[in-house]
């Protein structure tokens, strides 16, 4: 499998899209990756928009962010929650400079704002966060998927295929 020694860091707080979370991290480990679910708390049941379950295998504050080859945030209002966290907008900060796959979608756009990464991006989301990603310093498309470097980005759940397969494709050849 290509992906059998690379390790993911999804991120998960309440009301996350359930699609969002869920495909990705099913498509990645399908392909061998090794991905672990963060939460303010270890071992805490989130909670998906649509009531599907997310169990967190450690807490923000016990991620060593070095051991991961890529970042996962998922959309619904998570972002908007997860974006409050220090540990999370350092973890942002950290995939950024080490240039290590960021992967966001839908509203999980928030978080890399928070972060202040965007600036000469170029980006998707969903296009109710268009204004806020432009006046980040993004440049934002309506497309389905759009890969600038290390930073994957996608629209929604309709657009989960070749999102997902973007991230595996890179986190292939990294």
């Amino acid at each position: 499998m290509r992906l059998e020694n690379k390790k993911v860091l999804a991120l998960v707080e309440d009301d996350f899209e359930d699609l969002e979370l869920w495909y990705p991290v099913l498509r990645l480990k399908e392909e061998g990756a090794t991905v672990v679910l963060v939460g303010k708390e270890a071992e805490k049941t989130y909670t998906g928009k649509y009531g599907v379950p997310a169990q967190s295998d450690l807490s923000f504050s016990a991620v060593n962010p070095d051991q991961y080859d890529a970042l996962l945030v998922p959309g619904g209002w998570a972002p908007d929650k997860l974006r409050r966290y220090q540990e999370v907008i350092e973890y942002v900060r950290y995939f950024d400079q080490k240039k290590k796959v960021i992967g966001q979608i839908c509203h999980a756009g928030w978080v890399l704002i928070s972060a202040n990464i965007l600036d000469g991006v170029k980006v998707t989301s969903t296009p109710g966060i268009k204004d806020d990603m432009t006046n980040a310093g993004a440049t934002w498309f309506d497309q389905p998927v759009v890969t600038d470097g290390h930073i994957i980005s996608s629209r929604r759940p309709p657009d989960l295929p070749p999102y997902v397969k973007a991230i595996a494709d890179q986190l292939a050849e990294n």
